[in-house]
């Protein structure tokens, strides 16, 4: 009689199951639960066992996978919380194209892209060279650019500063430039700091930064900046220029190469070395050196080819020529002999 009412009840469960497991997930393990001890108190002998098991081990199969399914779920959904939000589409792809002359160079490919996406590249001066520096820098994409300078854009410079415009006589030369490098690459970050650099603020603007490019016209501040450079460890990309030449190398002393000072251990003296605006020089000639800068800052930041470290490139635009010769550091040196 017991197992009579056992059977009735588990015929209405089985009716009901379908409206049932639509409305929770325990009745539906419930249900299943009530079927394996329906399957244990019938007789061996009883035709209706066999209904019963089978219908315990779809049950189970089912539940199983939804199991499996709903622990997918939760998994998926745990990642999406804790992953960084990617790019919009939009943006990746347009960076993908804008780059894809770069990746696909066997020397920089993807992976160096991506470094120079993440580095933070400070340059000194907006002027000649700091000019064609900066729009290479943000043209390939680099992720983070400070620049610094106190000066304004003034009319006499746009013959070779060819970052800035005739609209912008009277800006500060960093936010002309900042102007200019935000519409040539929306993606990078551009860092303007309208101030002279001084011994004050070098070490902690500095910190901020992998690599430090100088292409400022004083004598002064580029001792400054090796100095601070190489107090922190930071390469350093110098380059400058005279009427008609040009120079650039990259100082390193913590990876065995000299610092400026090595090289150039005193000032010029006075008058050997004039400025631009009283000795005059070549308008193109600072977009050649200063597009070398960039060319150098980019293969220091991907590992591509041999860059200027031990070596100093000197270009010579009046009569077409280029020659190299070594550097060395200098045990003496009083800046990091």
């Amino acid at each position: 009689m017991r197992r009579l009412r056992l059977f009735s009840w588990a015929i209405d469960v089985v009716r009901g199951l379908g409206l049932m497991a639509r409305q929770h997930p325990m009745t539906f393990w419930g249900t299943t639960g009530a079927l394996v001890l329906l399957l244990y108190v019938l007789p061996v002998e009883a035709p209706l066992r066999r209904l019963v098991g089978n219908v315990v081990v779809g049950l189970l199969v089912i539940g199983g996978v939804a199991l499996y399914t709903a622990g997918l779920a939760f998994l998926k959904d745990r990642a999406d919380q804790t992953a960084p939000k990617p790019e919009t589409k939009t943006q990746s792809n347009t960076e993908l194209e804008r780059n894809a002359r770069h990746i696909v160079l066997r020397e920089i490919g993807g992976p160096g892209q991506k470094r120079l996406k993440e580095a933070r590249v400070l340059v000194i001066g907006a002027g000649g060279l700091g000019s064609p520096a900066l729009q290479y820098l943000a043209a390939a994409g680099v992720g983070t650019i400070g620049v610094i300078d106190d000066d304004v854009v003034e009319n006499s410079n746009l013959a070779r500063q060819v970052i800035h415009t005739d609209a912008r006589i009277g800006m500060p030369k960093v936010f002309s430039a900042e102007e200019a490098m935000t519409a040539q690459n929306p993606f990078v970050t551009i860092r303007p700091y309208h101030r002279r650099l001084t011994a004050e603020i070098a070490r902690g603007l500095f910190a901020d930064y992998d690599l430090v490019l100088d292409g400022c016209d004083d004598a002064d501040t580029r001792y400054l900046v090796n100095e601070t450079a190489v107090a922190l460890k930071l390469p350093l990309i110098s380059g400058a220029i005279s009427p008609w030449e040009g120079q650039v190398s990259l100082f390193d002393p913590s990876r065995g190469g000299p610092c400026y000072a090595c090289v150039f251990p005193e000032k010029s003296a006075a008058g050997l070395a004039p400025s631009c605006a009283e000795g005059g020089v070549l308008g193109p000639l600072p977009g050649v050196i200063g597009a070398m800068m960039a060319v150098e800052a980019v293969k220091h930041l991907t590992g591509a080819g041999e860059t200027l470290l031990g070596r100093m490139l000197i270009y010579d635009a009046l009569y077409g020529e280029q020659r190299h010769i070594k550097v060395s550091r200098r045990a003496q040196c009083p800046t990091c002999g």
